[in-house]
């Protein structure tokens, strides 16, 4: 790639390593970049220009001399500086000849058929140009000294500033703004929604999402409420520059039951019973919600809406266990026949007295 080229290409972010990343850290962050958009592995388009871009980025950085011109060319294009004052009076770099003059910079003795560029840090001979005078030229004076400072050390010679006021950290600095882009961040959130059944509401369940192109399982704790946000970390938005992966937040809602319904720990069930029951009392035998036999005793005389409670049947979390309720409902024949009606009518004349205090207690309500 040529060098020209370097100045819209910011290697360390497509890593998503820092600027000061040692060798080993930018070996880590390929490989791993590597493993996921390999065309092998990724068969799509966009892999394969992502492929593209970490290997090149790789490819320079991974090798010492080529990652010293490539800080060297960055810091001098930040900003989009022009040279003048090149060869020859009146002359300028343009971008054409930008890798010409870095790689004079960089060659060795003998090497790259072109005039060697030998920096000094304080005054100029007839062996060296003082590098005063090449920022000075990136800052379009023509002449000496320049408003860019002396570099200090660094790759290549060129470091933080010793001194003028685009070589500042902070404002004015455009280096400052690169190396905050550089920064890890941590991805952003999402959020998924999903419905469970009262019984893997209360005895906890597994569940199968999608993330970042992912498949995974995710446990849902006993004892969920509806309504209730469930964070699985980073399962979120990708981070940028090596950050942490962002967070998946899972709302949960509990469909309806006819039967069985959550009350905190407790778990809330449903008993239909008979009238003739509902005087008498007497054991009664139900199934809970895991097809376990539970039986308890009905007190005689026992309304629709009597609660029984059985200890250690409810939702059992760390914090112990719940009790399951049950709750009575009085039920009758839809369409009784003629012999439960007569057996009806029998029974209420038995009945005279109470059936009056009822329509006087309806009345009393109104």
């Amino acid at each position: 790639m040529a060098e020209n080229e370097w100045l819209n290409k910011d290697f360390y972010a497509t890593l998503g390593v820092s600027k000061d990343a040692s060798a080993e850290e930018i070996t880590k962050a390929y490989r791993k970049l590597a493993r996921k958009y390999h065309p092998d592995l990724n068969k799509t388009k966009e892999a394969e220009e992502k492929f593209k871009e970490i290997s090149e980025a790789y490819d320079v950085l991974n090798n010492k001399d080529q990652r010293q011109k490539y800080d060297a060319i960055r810091q001098f294009g930040m900003g989009g500086a022009r040279f003048t004052g090149g060869s020859g009076a009146g002359g300028s770099y343009g971008n054409a000849d930008f890798s010409d003059l870095f790689g004079s910079m960089f060659a060795g003795p003998g090497g790259g058929g072109g005039q060697n560029i030998r920096f000094s840090t304080s005054g100029s001979g007839p062996n060296g140009i003082n590098i005063d005078d090449i920022l000075g030229m990136m800052g379009g004076t023509n002449g000496m000294g320049g408003s860019m400072g002396t570099a200090g050390a660094g790759p290549a010679g060129f470091g933080r500033s010793g001194r003028g006021s685009a070589g500042r950290r902070g404002n004015g600095n455009p280096f400052a703004a690169q190396e905050e882009y550089n920064q890890p961040e941590k991805g952003g959130n999402k959020s998924a929604n999903i419905s469970l059944s009262v019984r893997q509401a209360a005895r906890g369940a597994t569940v199968s999402l999608g993330s970042l192109g992912n498949k995974f399982k995710a446990h849902i704790p006993a004892g969920v409420r509806s309504g209730q946000k469930i964070r699985v970390s980073g399962k979120g938005k990708p981070g940028r520059n090596g950050g942490q992966n962002g967070d998946l937040y899972i709302h949960v809602t509990i469909k309806p039951d006819p039967v069985f319904s959550l009350d905190g720990d407790d778990i809330r069930m449903l008993v239909p019973v008979t009238f003739l029951e509902s005087v008498e009392g007497g054991r009664i035998q139900v199934k809970d919600m895991d097809g376990e036999e539970v039986d308890f005793s009905l007190p005689a005389g026992s309304d629709s809406g009597t609660e029984i409670r059985i200890p250690g049947r409810g939702v059992h979390s760390r914090k112990g266990a719940g009790d399951l309720i049950a709750v009575t409902k009085i039920r009758v024949p839809d369409r009784p026949n003629k012999g439960q009606r007569t057996a009806m009518a029998a029974a209420g004349k038995a009945f005279e007295g109470f059936d009056q205090e009822i329509v006087e207690e309806r009345i009393k309500s109104r």
